[in-house]
């Protein structure tokens, strides 16, 4: 039987074919196209391997250029930008079929005390009792259109339990803002940099879909153009990602054809362990917006 969370974790490993080259594949969750997320981990994971062992990654900005093949290797060649007494700077480029399709600047940190402090966790029901994303959609499978099947019904590495439950066959007018329950699929190992790159591959799932709520639009909705354009990140505490992890998401803001949202990792017991945000493109082509067909941005 396929395990996609082992799957997944061999593929954040990379093979390194030279001393700041390395080459992963990529795993299909029945979209056709590459997932944005595993693109940041492994990115994150060729970074983090031209480092120091004491200095784990604090922050990362990144931009998606192109999709992605899910068929074909990609390439992440790194460049050793600084190392300094405190940071070290890595800058990453994906490429694919000779061209970039995705960059990334992250910046590591050997560890420090400071000044401490962190926002609230939201006030918001447990994981215990709530259904998963894939279990919601196993209900409603005779109702999701054949073509979407795959995608709703694949197994993923990443268990998704969402607070606020919604409809992406008949979507309605929601506030920009949703609360979900995260955790991998099973046990992982103890080196704190896994759960880093987990959390970032996890953190673009239900990500730019917040931006859609307020427009009674869904990411299945005919007629969007929808696509990541950049994506930062934040690590501020050590957490575990095979213990649950709260995402609150919310959209500040949409125009121009572009949403933009932010996200916060609470652990259970209520401490902020990360930030995210993140700008895409949102285009509603029904109104005559311009735009190409498909996922990319352009």
């Amino acid at each position: 039987m396929r395990n996609v969370l082992t799957e997944l974790l061999d593929l954040l490993r990379l093979e390194r074919i030279e001393q700041n080259l390395f080459r992963g594949q990529s795993q299909d969750l029945g979209w056709g196209a590459v997932f944005g997320g595993q693109v940041l981990g492994q990115a994150l994971s060729a970074a983090a391997q031209t480092v120091p062992a004491d200095r784990s990654v604090h922050s990362f900005h990144s931009y998606f250029l192109r999709q992605g093949d899910v068929r074909a290797p990609i390439v992440y060649d790194v460049d050793c930008i600084r190392d300094g007494g405190s940071f070290t700077t890595r800058r990453v480029v994906a490429i694919q079929g000779g061209k970039p399709i995705f960059s990334m600047a992250a910046s590591f940190q050997a560890a420090e005390e400071g000044f401490d402090h962190g926002d609230v966790m939201p006030d918001v029901p447990g994981p215990e009792g709530l259904l998963s994303e894939l279990e919601a959609a196993q209900r409603i499978a005779d109702r999701i259109p054949v073509h979407l099947r795959s995608m709703a019904l694949s197994e993923r590495p990443i268990e998704i339990r969402p607070v606020q439950t919604s409809n992406l066959l008949s979507p309605k007018v929601l506030p920009p803002r949703r609360q979900l329950w995260y955790r991998a699929m099973g046990p992982l190992p103890d080196d704190p940099a896994v759960h880093r790159y987990l959390c970032a591959y996890a953190s673009d799932f239900n990500f730019l879909s917040t931006a859609l709520q307020p427009h009674a639009v869904s990411v299945i909705s005919p007629g969007l153009q929808i696509a990541s354009l950049d994506h930062a990140m934040w690590f501020h505490r050590p957490f575990r990602f095979d213990e649950w992890l709260l995402y609150d998401v919310d959209s500040p803001s949409a125009s121009g054809g572009r949403g933009l949202v932010r996200g916060r990792f609470f652990r259970q017991d209520g401490t902020l362990v990360a930030t995210v945000a993140q700008e895409g493109l949102i285009r509603d082509r029904r109104s005559g917006s311009a735009g190409g067909a498909g996922k990319n941005p352009g």
